[in-house]
């Protein structure tokens, strides 16, 4: 681990207890949080994105304003669901958003999480798919949305204006933006066909299998099978990996009252998920020498470059900054930590 950051799920709700009532104030705080994590030397800030549900759920303009806002923190998404997008308005988005960070963007993007919403895409306009979960379409629009940011000519130019048999690519662009593209991987298949397109892996709290193997085993077997396929494919180069967990120093009585109890009952769960039985990882809730040495041992923390370590957005940006803290001062240096000062982070060559 070189790297870490904080992924929020953007919950909203007027409820006791909420910090977080309103969308309105999920986007200023997610912002607010940002910037402090910026100072702090967190190297990332991600969003969760989900539609039909009081989360966050349209990215581009939150990350607009965390990057326009923030100096050195990498800014993306953990993941944005391809089924709900159109690929080439999203290909100028997501340019225009790595010109506007100069660079500092990670977008996660698979083909998304189970909804709330029942083929909630084809509410949004997006039909035709074979599959009652919708993988062929994102497929589909994620092989048109990476020709696009590649500089393809994706239709044909009015021969009027342009001349004849000219194509036209989406514009902006920007050359840096396939290099800042992660997919979303929840299996090992899926991580293997990453590592044979190029692309970075972010892997998540949950693998759709189930062997009997404890998460984070089954988690470094999907890494390894991805940089073996992306060295066998023929890339060179550093690839990123990212993984995500619930992690809590208890530092202070109230990081014990919130979480005290987790560090006696955690430990992964089995459960089914989008109809395949998954195997899900624990929450990681101690002391932070205890912490050192759980996080030493789970085998896909120490193979991935970056840490995303979910936050429970809706106690507010003061006590998330200081879990934040908390984690950089007390539990981060001593599993191999770079602050954002010392530069961008980097994937580890194949």
């Amino acid at each position: 681990m070189k790297a870490f950051g904080f992924l929020s799920f953007g919950h909203y709700a007027d409820m006791p207890g909420s910090a977080t009532r309103t969308a309105g104030d999920m986007l200023r705080q997610t912002i607010e949080i940002a910037q402090g994590a910026d100072e702090i030397g967190v190297n990332g800030a991600y969003v969760r994105v989900h539609h039909f549900a009081r989360q966050s759920a349209s990215p581009m303009p939150l990350l607009s304003a965390m990057a326009a806002t923030t100096t050195r923190i990498e800014v993306g998404t953990g993941v944005i669901d391809m089924r709900y997008e159109n690929p080439l308005y999203f290909a100028e988005e997501a340019a225009a958003l790595d010109l506007i960070a100069d660079g500092r963007i990670a977008l996660g993007i698979s083909r998304g999480s189970p909804e709330t919403a029942l083929r909630g895409y084809e509410a949004f306009g997006y039909t035709g798919s074979e599959d009652p979960r919708g993988a062929d379409l994102a497929r589909d629009k994620f092989d048109l949305f990476l020709e696009a940011i590649n500089g393809a000519g994706v239709v044909q130019g009015d021969p009027r204006q342009v001349g004849e048999g000219r194509y036209l690519a989406v514009e902006p662009r920007s050359e840096t933006l396939r290099d800042h593209i992660w997919w979303g991987s929840g299996s090992r298949a899926t991580a293997e066909e990453t590592g044979r397109k190029g692309l970075n892996l972010m892997s998540s709290t949950l693998v759709t299998e189930a062997t009997g193997q404890p998460f984070h085993e089954l988690q470094r077997e999907q890494i390894d099978l991805y940089r073996a396929a992306y060295k066998e494919a023929g890339h060179t180069g550093a690839p990123r990996v990212s993984v995500s967990r619930s992690v809590f120093p208890l530092v202070t009585d109230q990081d014990r009252a919130y979480f005290g109890l987790r560090s006696a009952e955690s430990g992964d769960q089995i459960g089914v998920i989008d109809g395949h039985r998954s195997t899900f990882g624990k929450t990681y809730a101690d002391e932070p020498d205890a912490l050192i040495e759980q996080l030493k041992n789970d085998e896909a923390v120490m193979a991935a470059d970056t840490l995303m370590i979910t936050i429970p957005n809706q106690l507010g940006p003061e006590y998330n900054l200081h879990v934040l803290q908390a984690f950089a001062e007390h539990v981060a240096p001593a599993l191999g930590w770079r602050p954002n000062t010392e530069g961008p982070v980097t994937g580890d060559p194949v």
